[in-house]
């Protein structure tokens, strides 16, 4: 990744660069009927700069909010910075506590401002470095924690996830039982009213981790990495509690890296089908695990749906509207969008600043809520932008 402040005039948002469709193994086939969702969009615009007042840099998580409550507002963006100012020049990692939340309109608050020193409950290690974000029927945010003493992985510790309400306050932290260096996740979540009114919801979480023996391995890559799925369940106002753990991917690639903390399996993204896709960071492939909802057990990596071609260190995922999966690389800020059977059909470069073009630059991504422009934040200037 690359570490620098935001300048001045990104962080005033109204870059807007024009893009064109990279030549892909089968976007050629694609028909007006099923043209690929990444054909539609050829524009990127910054939204906004992600720093807040602290300084905080190096946004990873993204997600759109579907319910206004409390704090919340509908249609706004989030996004985790968990890197602090010192990151330049010092080259520190994790050390950041910030969430923001973004308007489509550029306007950016302070969410949240994380004290690692006085958390509700255990988290190894205290507030570290993730792309794992969601947001919860009733406002709870959950975000994930992958902390280090002193901003290298040598002192990564197992961190948690952290639940915060919908005023910005951690309320709980999940911890243990599997939970080791959760890197991303994505969620589903069901409803339903008793018969006094009372909501209770269920929400399962699928959380990628990467430090199963990353730190003893010193930088050999280990073939440790897991996708948990983890059952929450809330009652009206109150926070959603663990009920269950189930380890359904297992055996993921990962490696300790002086630049990125971490790498390893990273995005996922639930088909329509029940199949979560997971995104093979380090041997830059996508594979699929099945039934992922139901399994009880694990089904190792699952099966390869597409490896190599145009995927470059993929890391944040998002399922577009027709079920194919769109994924950005850390290795050349492109976009890809990937058919469920593994065809690659759209490759677009949405950053290419630095050297090589683009590398370090891309993270989490979301759809907005029209599901017709993709937000994704921009590691290498601190912004968030979007594609549409």
């Amino acid at each position: 990744m690359r570490l620098r402040a935001c300048s001045s005039a990104l962080a005033a948002a109204a870059l807007t660069i024009g893009l064109t469709a990279a030549a892909s193994p089968a976007g050629a086939a694609a028909g007006a009927a099923d043209r690929p969702f990444l054909d539609r969009l050829n524009t990127v615009s910054t939204v906004a700069s992600t720093v807040p007042e602290n300084g905080d840099v190096n946004p990873y998580g993204v997600f759109t909010i579907r319910e206004s409550t409390g704090a919340l507002h509908r249609g706004n963006i989030l996004v985790s910075n968990f890197n602090n100012s010192a990151n330049p020049p010092a080259g520190e990692q994790g050390r950041g506590t910030t969430l923001v939340q973004i308007t489509p309109g550029g306007t950016r608050t302070t969410f949240a401002t994380i004290d690692p020193k006085h958390l509700p409950g255990p988290c190894p290690g205290g507030v570290g470095l993730t792309t794992a974000l969601t947001v919860l029927p009733g406002g709870w945010v959950v975000v994930g924690s992958l902390p280090t003493a002193d901003g290298t992985s040598a002192t990564a510790q197992a961190g948690c996830l952290l639940v915060l309400d919908k005023h910005g306050t951690v309320r709980e932290t999940i911890a243990g039982d599997g939970i080791n260096g959760p890197w991303d996740l994505t969620a589903v979540s069901s409803e339903r009213r008793g018969e006094r009114g009372v909501r209770t919801v269920q929400s399962e979480l699928f959380v990628t981790n990467v430090l199963n023996g990353t730190v003893a391995g010193g930088g050999a890559e280990v073939d440790e990495g897991t996708v948990l799925r983890i059952t929450l369940r809330s009652e009206g106002d109150q926070p959603p509690q663990r009920v269950a753990t189930t380890e359904i991917g297992s055996g993921f690639p990962e490696r300790t890296d002086p630049a990125a903390l971490v790498v390893g399996p990273t995005g996922v993204g639930l088909g329509h089908d029940g199949t979560l896709f997971v995104a093979d960071t380090v041997l830059s492939r996508i594979t699929a695990i099945p039934d992922a909802l139901n399994r009880k057990d694990s089904a190792g990596i699952g099966r390869v749906i597409s490896s190599g071609g145009a995927l470059n260190g993929p890391l944040g995922m998002a399922i577009a509207p027709g079920g194919d999966i769109l994924t950005v690389n850390g290795g050349d800020g492109n976009i890809v969008e990937t058919t469920p059977a593994g065809r690659q059909v759209a490759v677009k470069q949405i950053n290419n600043e630095g050297t090589p073009p683009g590398a370090g630059a891309l993270f989490g991504l979301a759809l907005d809520l029209d599901r017709d422009a993709v937000y994704f934040v921009n590691n290498a200037d601190n912004v968030l932008d979007v594609l549409h």
